[in-house]
């Protein structure tokens, strides 16, 4: 049965400084929530109370109205995948799999039949013997993955899954996940400091800071809606430059950006509003138009990564932004922008984002 989970007012203290703030978040039933933050901003400590490894020191957590946080860890019905996998190495890769049916008590015939499916669902089909010491780094994680799901479990809780994979694998390994997910329908809560992990797996993101959730919603909406300051510079590579303002109006040197009625109030008080610029949104252009804000730059250096142009600019006020251009067609091939040159940089008014210093 897929499991609704409920996070009312949840804190834990240790001593006198508080990792979590009176956290209240909902997860639907077979949804795939990721926790995401910098170090330290106690996402990792909610997903171990979630878990029981941790007590909360105040709140409720209700599984489908059953109250979490007075059961013992085995007696919550939920798979875990550790951030360094935690397979026993002394087993077979069947044994770690089969680990959690067997402390169910399913007698051997019924607990290898469903190993062996498990072990087809994440390609391992034929590895059942094999130690783990034998394996390579997604292998072991496909096993953990396995583990975690053979009991069927209401919750499956990922704790960084992904980190000690190598780019490459790490990218592919976030879509079989996902099919994974999108297969079991298990009511998922992953952890990850990872923006782009975050928002290919998610179905939603919350944004934890300083204990608390800064934001939670779908990636696009964290992504091109950030409520503050702090969820705009989080995600993704992100230039914040501050912009002078009244109620009507707000200025970037002398480019006028306009707000939108009933905008500026929700953005703090006058001299509290920023604008995101983010490499993949700006442009160098030749003019300005009307669809476009335009700002004067000169360029710092210059970077050609196949897929891709990377420029690196100065504005005018000192702030250095990056700017994400696609590769010159092959009649220009060849082009350089050389440090020193003066461009213009245009940003789509569709892409502008401006926000307050907190929500």
């Amino acid at each position: 049965m897929k499991a609704t989970v409920s996070i009312r007012s949840v804190s834990k203290a240790y001593g006198a400084t508080k990792v979590l703030d009176n956290v209240s978040l909902d997860i639907g039933a077979g949804e795939f929530l990721t926790l995401l933050g910098p170090s330290g901003s106690g996402k990792t400590t909610l997903l171990m109370v979630l878990a029981g490894f941790t007590r909360a020191s105040s709140g409720s957590i209700k599984v489908t109205g059953v109250e979490l946080l007075t059961m013992p860890p085995h007696q919550r019905d939920i798979g875990m995948v550790f951030q360094n996998y935690a397979l026993f190495p002394h087993m077979s890769v069947a044994e770690n799999v089969g680990y959690p049916l067997k402390l169910r008590g399913v007698e051997a015939r019924e607990r290898r039949r469903r190993v062996d499916a498990m072990l087809d669902v994440v390609q391992l089909a034929g590895y059942g013997e094999r130690r783990i010491g034998a394996l390579s780094g997604g292998q072991r994680q496909r096993v953990a993955l396995a583990r975690a799901l053979v009991f069927e479990p209401r919750i499956l809780l990922l704790d960084e899954p992904l980190s000690a994979l190598d780019k490459q694998l790490r990218d592919r390994m976030q879509i079989e996940i996902r099919r994974l997910h999108e297969r079991f329908g298990t009511t998922t809560i992953n952890v990850t400091h990872d923006q782009q992990e975050a928002l290919t797996m998610s179905d939603r993101i919350a944004i934890v800071n300083g204990g608390t959730l800064a934001q939670v919603g779908t990636p696009e909406e964290v992504y091109r809606r950030p409520r503050n300051r702090f969820v705009a510079q989080f995600m993704g590579e992100t230039c914040m430059v501050p912009l002078r303002r009244d109620a009507h109006a707000a200025w970037f040197g002398d480019t006028r950006v306009a707000l939108t009625p009933g905008r500026a109030g929700e953005m703090g008080e006058p001299g509290e509003l920023w604008m995101a610029l983010r490499p993949e949104s700006l442009r160098i252009v030749e003019t300005a138009d009307d669809d476009s804000l335009c700002f004067d730059a000169v360029v710092k250096d210059h970077a050609y990564r196949g897929d891709a142009q990377i420029v690196y600019a100065g504005l005018a006020d000192g702030h250095e932004v990056k700017v994400l251009m696609p590769p010159e067609p092959a009649a220009s091939r060849g082009r350089r922008f050389a440090p020193g040159d003066r461009v213009k940089l245009g940003l789509p008014r569709e892409d502008l984002v401006l926000v307050g210093e907190a929500a």
